[in-house]
């Protein structure tokens, strides 16, 4: 997915003193260039710009198709990162320069890995009438960011948990282990808490954890969150404590990850380490070059999405709090 935005704006932060609970606020921006659609967009801030290797998380819908016309974000580039999408309504068409064509489906992960270089298109498929995910990046360290393009798709299993179900797309949670590599240590799951349930998790002490609210009604660590907020939690803890007050079911995304300590700088699509490598990838995907590839089978009216001009300022690293 395409960030339109070259330089997100903060966004808010509620502390929770005394139970160890942050509240990401999430602001409205458009994504995908013409035919944007609107997300609620909680990384990167500038208070928080990871949670782990996590470095960006828009969460969108549940919208319907016949009015918004849909996903539809043209051939655009990727460095230094993975894209993690996740659907809970709808299907997603994706190709991209490895020459995959593959089709986002709710509960299940496509992985792609950008590295040195990938390009990719999504749009909404016909049959899609209500469209509702999130889509996620991942930054990749220092030694393996300019590796090779690389697809994944996982189904993972629903997991029946007290009170409430799981699937685990990303790391190890409730005693299951996803199938797909990372390059660092990570968690990537979604949660669905029954009405009036209880829940506590064991998770990895070393971990800081992010938890983002979809629907319902839904309290982590006694804090309660609102649609599309994101709880944020720092390593130390080695349980997680949800709980649904509501009278239906609360579903959340829980994310998490060793803490990310190398110095990233993010603009539009890419991950990089400095300003100059921004503006190099921006030159190359502005002139086509082969670090991207091409994307074949696209069939909409922009052949591929131009990159915004750069800042007249130099770009600066994103770092988080101590």
């Amino acid at each position: 997915m395409s960030n339109t935005e070259a330089d997100p704006a903060e966004l808010l932060c509620r502390d929770k003193p005394g139970d160890g609970v942050t509240v990401l606020t999430p602001r409205d921006v458009p994504l995908g260039g013409p035919r944007a659609i609107r997300v609620r967009r909680t990384l990167p801030q500038r208070r928080r710009s990871l949670i782990g290797a996590w470095c960006f998380a828009d969460h969108y819908g549940p919208q319907d198709v016949a009015e918004s016309g849909g996903m539809d974000v043209a051939p655009h580039p990727h460095t230094g990162l993975q894209t993690a999408s996740w659907l809970f309504s709808g299907e997603i068409e994706h190709r991209d320069s490895i020459g995959t064509v593959a089709v986002v489906r709710p509960g299940e992960l496509n992985l792609m890995t950008a590295g040195h270089g990938i390009a990719h298109s999504e749009v909404s498929t016909p049959d899609t009438s209500t469209l509702h995910g999130v889509q996620l990046w991942i930054a990749l360290p220092d030694e393996h960011r300019d590796t090779g393009r690389d697809f994944r798709h996982y189904a993972p299993p629903l997991i029946r948990l007290p009170g409430a179900t799981a699937r685990v797309f990303l790391g190890s949670l409730a005693g299951t282990t996803s199938p797909v590599p990372a390059f660092t240590p990570l968690l990537g799951a979604e949660l669905t808490v029954e009405p009036g349930a209880a829940l506590t998790l064991d998770v990895d002490p070393a971990f800081e954890h992010g938890v983002l609210q979809d629907i319902g009604s839904l309290t982590v660590a006694g804090t309660a969150l609102g649609t599309g907020e994101l709880a944020y939690l720092a390593p130390g803890p080695d349980a997680l404590e949800l709980a649904n007050h509501g009278t239906g079911p609360a579903r959340v995304l829980l994310l998490g990850g060793t803490p990310f300590t190398e110095e990233l700088v993010m603009w539009w699509n890419f991950v990089g380490r400095g300003h100059e490598e921004i503006a190099e990838y921006r030159e190359a995907w502005q002139a086509q070059a082969d670090r991207f590839g091409r994307v074949d089978g696209y069939q909409g009216t922009t052949a591929w999405l131009p990159a915004p001009a750069l800042p007249q300022v130099r770009i600066k690293p994103r770092r988080n709090p101590a």
